[in-house]
């Protein structure tokens, strides 16, 4: 059974990632990478470790539904984004080598023996209890320095956004938005 779920899931993933990927439009591009990180989460799930596979549904997940949100707000969505392809050599060369990265990087364990884990699994102690004693000792530093990193990227992100909102619609009366709107059309039209 539980192989089969895996493949499920396998399946699914890759389905939802390359949807994201192959998508012209940024909504469905967004949804389907919510899902995609909801599908990763069963794979936690599989392997006994439902503390990480909430995490990843509350934390990855909840931060796309955040761009999400960004991407109604600022982006025009009925518009389809035409992408300048890069040469095709180039394209083709990134592919191959991320396709050996890959496959080195998921062969390496396989094929070695001397695998050891720095922090071994502590007796009587139970998965988020041993998460949280390897993250608040060895990895505490650089856990505090991403906390800070995301605050200030978090306030970046809001002082740009009121940047650009010079006018509330909220504010305005109908025939102002009619205009407003007409003003957006007649340049869309143009470009």
């Amino acid at each position: 059974m539980e192989a089969i779920a895996f493949y499920t899931f396998s399946f699914l993933t890759i389905a939802m990632f390359w949807i994201a990927v192959m998508s012209n439009q940024a909504l469905y591009a967004l949804s389907a990478t919510a899902a995609g990180m909801i599908f990763i989460s069963a794979f936690f799930f599989l392997l006994g470790a439902d503390f990480l596979g909430a995490l990843q549904i509350i934390v990855y997940t909840g931060a796309i539904m955040a761009i999400y949100a960004f991407g109604m707000m600022f982006f025009d969505t009925t518009r389809v984004v035409k992408e300048r392809h890069r040469p095709p050599f180039l394209v083709m060369g990134l592919s191959i080598l991320s396709a050996v990265l890959i496959v080195f990087i998921v062969s390496a364990p396989i094929i070695s023996e001397n695998i050891v884990a720095h922090h071994p699994v502590i007796e009587g102690i139970d998965n988020p209890q041993a998460i949280g004693v390897v993250l608040f000792t060895k990895y505490l530093i650089p856990f505090e320095l991403a906390a800070v990193m995301l605050l200030v990227a978090m306030i970046a992100g809001i002082i740009l956004a009121g940047k650009k909102m010079d006018r509330s619609l909220t504010l305005m009366r109908d025939e102002e938005i009619e205009i407003a709107q007409e003003l957006q059309d007649s340049k869309r039209v143009s470009v």
